[in-house]
């Protein structure tokens, strides 16, 4: 008797919950020299933001309540989004990435298809995944990160963007905004 799941499809599984990949995402000491890289290889042009307690909302932290800060930016690669992130302050996910791996894809998130945001909270736990960071950003966009690393050797995000919440300007565009703007 195998624990294995069915096989029911070409690319599904009984037990397939994930949608599409969404997001790939390093975690660097150096923000600026990881988007000179990115911007070489031709991915960008990147939106630079904060994330703080001060735009942040309901911040955990391994089922704590957290305040941590990071420089965050956001390119896209045909549809997918592309992450980098270099923590500033507090405890936090990436850090501990930093201090086990040095830097490097950190994690990949997925779009949960239809499924209200409390039902993709638990169907992660039902899976067995500890929750290990969390929050709302802008007061819209909630995200989460589950300790799947032991089986996936990477970390796994969810995330919603409401169809009716535009990028916030960012502080910074790297290496310069589009001509649109």
């Amino acid at each position: 008797m195998s624990d294995l799941p069915t096989v029911t499809g070409e690319f599904t599984l009984s037990n397939s919950f994930l949608g599409d990949n969404k997001q790939i995402c390093v975690v660097t000491r150096d923000l600026q020299r990881t988007m000179r890289g990115m911007v070489r290889i031709g991915i960008g042009p990147w939106m630079v933001y904060t994330f703080s307690p001060d735009n942040v909302q309901k911040a955990t932290y391994r089922g704590q309540p957290a305040n941590f800060s990071m420089k965050l930016a956001l390119s896209f690669s045909g549809t997918m989004m592309w992450e980098i992130i270099q923590p500033l302050t507090g405890p936090n996910i990436y850090d501990e990435f930093l201090e086990k791996h040095e830097e490097g894809v950190h994690h990949v998130a997925f779009n949960l298809k239809d499924i209200p945001w409390e039902d993709q909270l638990k169907v992660f736990k039902d899976h067995g995944y500890e929750l290990i960071q969390s929050g709302i950003w802008e007061g819209r966009v909630p995200f989460a990160y589950f300790e799947t690393e032991q089986d996936t050797t990477t970390t796994f995000e969810i995330f919603y963007i409401p169809d009716d919440f535009p990028l916030p300007e960012p502080e910074q565009w790297y290496p310069a905004a589009p001509p649109s703007r």
